[in-house]
Parts: structure tokens; C-alpha cells; sequence
């Protein structure tokens, strides 16, 4: 069976919407490709050869920080250090690379919160991407425990909390599902206990409005769309090899995973790519 270009175009990060199984869609151009109907079927990602910034449409022979030019990744602010380390916010120093979009982006409500995606984990996120960002690592269990007034205030917070759980997710344990179910309220209030001090300080730094735990808050379950995880981890990549193919046998955070290895959808984002299926 010869298979059909479903859509061409700059690739975008994969979008993801909470269900069970969560429902993934692939922009591509001006396309947006239903994953969840394709899974057992074979596919195939043909690279065209074109890598054009997501910010500014200049042609790019490297992809920076997920899609943007080099001329773009030192001059936005969301590709600033701060934004991968929030404890480093400048804003309040009037440095900020665009006042205007940190106050949208960062002097806005976020969200601290475990995660069950190779085991334990702390993270941030603002309120509104809730629970995308979940979605996004892979995560299976997620839990809310704290919110904050500001992108600022969260990064010391995570920060206090990394002194005693990971901040970061092993992606070849997620992909093959090496997770074990874990008691993420039993989690929460042991961190709160261990960590009661330094959140007391930071209540009192920045008010306890701003600073608010989230005792009540309950777990949230993720389910993905996969059909076989994989034994075995081999990474494809376009800057590798133009084409990438075969059989969809899951879809996990953002990344595919066919029976000949898995890809990282949101790495390629601003790749011209053509899917057929």
C-alpha cells in the first residue's frame, strides 16, 4: 500500500489535550494531523532540507533552543537563561530583554508541582498550562502543591525543592514506561515537612498570598495513546538522516515511538517536513 502525504510544512510541537487516552495532533504547515488515527499503521517523516525559525522565518542551518535563529535565541526573552532557570529572574533589575512580554509570561500565576514520569520529580509551570506541560514530560501521576504570584517565586521554590527530589525526567525510563506507581499526597506532605523552613521564609519574604500551598489539591491521573513500549531505546533525528519511518506504536510527552526507534517531535520544531501515511 503506497502511502499518502497527510500534510507538509514547518513542523510545530506536538499538540496534546487531556483524555483517556490523551489526544495527540501534529502541526505540520498549516495541517493539523490526528496521531491517535494512525497508531499501528506506518508512517514516514521526510526532512526537505529547510529549518526556518519559528520567531522570525529567517532560514536557519541550526535550530536553536527548539526552533529559533540564532540572531532570535540572544535576543527574545523567552530564550533567555532564566526562563530554563527561573531563580535567576533580572526582571526586578529592569534588565529584562522585554519588560512587556515578562509581565505576561513570568509576573503571572504559577504552579509548583510533583510529577510521576520516571519517578519522582519537582517542576513549575504557569497556571494556564496546566495540564499540558504534564502532558509534555510524559508524566503518568501529577500533583499541584503550591502556587505562586510569580515565574520568580517559583524558581526559589523548586530550587529549595531540588535539595531533595529530581527536577528532571530520564526519557528513556518514561519511553519504556519503566515507572512505578507512587502515594503522590504521602509525597507532597513529606517534602512540605522536610521543607517547612524554607517556605516559611519565602512566605514571609513575599506574603503568604503569594505563597499559598495547595493541601487540597488532587492527583491527576495521564494515560497515552501506545500500543507496545518499547524494549529498547534508539533515537532517530533528522539532522541524522532525512528520513524517518515505520510502524506508530505510541505517543509519549512529545515524542513518537515507532517499531524502528522514537523521535523527539518539539527538538525539530521549525524542520520543513512532509508526513505520509
Amino acid at each position: 500500500m503506497s502511502l499518502q502525504i497527510q500534510g507538509a510544512g514547518a513542523l510545530r510541537k506536538l499538540r496534546i489535550q487531556l483524555d483517556s487516552p490523551a489526544v495527540y495532533k501534529m502541526p505540520v504547515g498549516d495541517h493539523e494531523i490526528d496521531l491517535n488515527g494512525l497508531l499501528g499503521k506506518p508512517i514516514r517523516l521526510n526532512f526537505l532540507g529547510a529549518i526556518n525559525c519559528i520567531h522570525c522565518g529567517r532560514k536557519t542551518n541550526k535550530s536553536f533552543n527548539q526552533g529559533y535563529c540564532f540572531p532570535c535565541f540572544k535576543s527574545l526573552p523567552e530564550c533567555d537563561s532564566c526562563i530554563m532557570s527561573p531563580e535567576k529572574c533580572h526582571f526586578h533589575l529592569d534588565t529584562c530583554r522585554d519588560p512587556l512580554w515578562g509581565e505576561q509570561q513570568c509576573m503571572q500565576g504559577h504552579v509548583v508541582y510533583l510529577a510521576n514520569s520516571s519517578g519522582l520529580k519537582v517542576g513549575i509551570t504557569r497556571a494556564s498550562q496546566v495540564p499540558t506541560r504534564w502532558l509534555d514530560q510524559g508524566a503518568v501521576q501529577a500533583l499541584p502543591i503550591l502556587r505562586v504570584a510569580t515565574r520568580y517565586q517559583s524558581g526559589l521554590i523548586e530550587t529549595a525543592f531540588k535539595e531533595h527530589v529530581n527536577d528532571r525526567t530520564n526519557w528513556r525510563a518514561m519511553l519504556k514506561n519503566n515507572v512505578e506507581m507512587l502515594n503522590m499526597e504521602a509525597e507532597r506532605d513529606r517534602l512540605f515537612e522536610l521543607l517547612d523552613e524554607p517556605l516559611r521564609g519565602l512566605e514571609h519574604r513575599f506574603g503568604v498570598t503569594a505563597i499559598q500551598r495547595l493541601h487540597q489539591a488532587e492527583e491527576v491521573a495521564l494515560k497515552y495513546p501506545v500500543i507496545d513500549y518499547p524494549k529498547k531505546i534508539t533515537s532517530l533525528s533528522f539532522d541524522k538522516t532525512p528520513i524517518v519511518e515505520g510502524t506508530l506504536q505510541g505517543l509519549k510527552g512529545q515524542y513518537l515511538m515507532l517499531d524502528s526507534g522514537v523521535i523527539n517531535i518539539r527538538k525539530f520544531a521549525a524542520y520543513d517536513i512532509e508526513l505520509l501515511a
